[in-house]
């Protein structure tokens, strides 16, 4: 099957073949999430598959970079996403305030990028440890896509190399609540070299997303990649994309985070004018490092979907500051928004009626 590269056809490819796909697999790890001796490792297994659905719906997009061997994707794109929104919950929920742990936990998804990695004790810092092999699970089918993955040898430094920013980011920002800003203001000044014009926050969003690592693994199946474009989905997708992408999911989730005491990284701009300077500069640079891509109208398109996906969350609405935020970015983002916007409006209401 061809690429989309129109706004209509991506999301026609999205609910018509993505999601009954992805939806096959999210019931298979919610049945071995209902297995899970411990009660609170299984409540937080089922709550992250539950409440963030729609990571993995999105991320599955990426398996058309597959070509045939889109099915092989989007496995490994549910079990690594699941295993991110299992971390973490079990990071920002649960009962543990301890970096150990999160390090720890964080272990299994370098396993995962790791075909042949040997399975560690991933909860051997915190007391609820019995969930029945579900995270090695989720790891080792991870290691068996990568396996058959060809290119893997050439992405491989880059996956490791963004899941080291990502584990980083969730040991950093779990801990106490006095200690978070200080430890990531001193970890982007220890990253910060090479980095484009970034302030912390900006820096952290950018390494809290795993949209890059699944535009590696999904293009690793292409029989034209080259260690070339392995290169340059890194550079294109950190920091650019995958900051676009976090802060977006941060601009619609302030209220919530407020009442429950979470750090947001969208609270730390001067002014709401610059926090929209900053998003538009964001969805503009992403536009422009895309452009160096195979199939740069699609990663295009994946860019503005993102920004109407999360404007067209019901949370907006519900915040008259984020909602009025929200009407500026959409007119700054121009048509391609405006149709994400719409489309992910109806999509999600009709989706909740039934």
């Amino acid at each position: 099957m061809s690429i989309p590269v129109a706004p209509w056809t991506i999301t026609a490819r999205i609910t018509c073949s993505v999601v009954p796909r992805v939806h096959r697999w999210l019931d298979f790890w919610t049945d071995r999430a209902r297995a899970i001796p411990d009660a609170e490792l299984r409540r937080q297994a089922l709550m992250s598959i539950e409440k963030k659905t729609f990571h993995c719906e999105g991320g599955g997009i990426y398996s058309v970079l597959a070509g045939d061997c889109s099915d092989e994707a989007i496995r490994f794109i549910v079990a690594y996403q699941t295993i991110s929104d299992y971390l973490d919950n079990l990071c920002d929920r649960s009962t543990s305030l301890d970096p150990r742990d999160f390090a720890a936990l964080h272990e299994s998804m370098r396993d995962a990028l790791t075909p042949g990695a040997p399975f560690r004790d991933y909860y051997r810092y915190r007391n609820e440890r019995e969930d029945g092999g579900y995270l090695a699970d989720l790891v080792r089918v991870c290691q068996e896509v990568l396996v058959s993955a060809p290119a893997y040898p050439d992405i491989q430094p880059y996956l490791h190399e963004l899941e080291g920013y990502y584990a980083d980011l969730q040991i950093h920002k779990h801990v106490r609540i006095e200690e978070r800003v200080d430890r990531l203001q001193r970890w982007f000044e220890a990253n910060r070299d090479g980095l484009p014009d970034l302030r912390w926050y900006e820096f952290s969003a950018s390494s809290g997303s795993t949209l890059g690592i699944f535009a590696l693994v999904s293009s690793s199946f292409d029989q034209n990649f080259s260690a070339d474009m392995a290169s340059a989905i890194r550079r294109t997708y950190f920091p650019w994309v995958q900051g676009l992408h976090i802060l977006m999911d941060y601009l619609v989730d302030q209220e919530e985070d407020q009442i429950g005491g979470d750090l947001n990284f969208c609270s730390y701009y001067e002014s709401d004018s610059a926090l929209v300077s900053r998003l538009t500069r964001f969805l503009q640079e992403s536009d422009k490092a895309v452009s160096e891509l195979p199939h740069a109208g699609f990663h295009r398109l994946v860019c503005h979907g993102l920004v109407g996906l999360y404007l067209a969350d019901t949370k907006v609405s519900a915040q008259g500051r984020v909602r009025r935020l929200a009407l500026k970015m959409i007119r700054e983002g121009g048509g391609a928004v405006l149709f994400f916007f719409l489309f992910c409006w109806v999509y999600r209401r009709v989706k909740r009626r039934k």
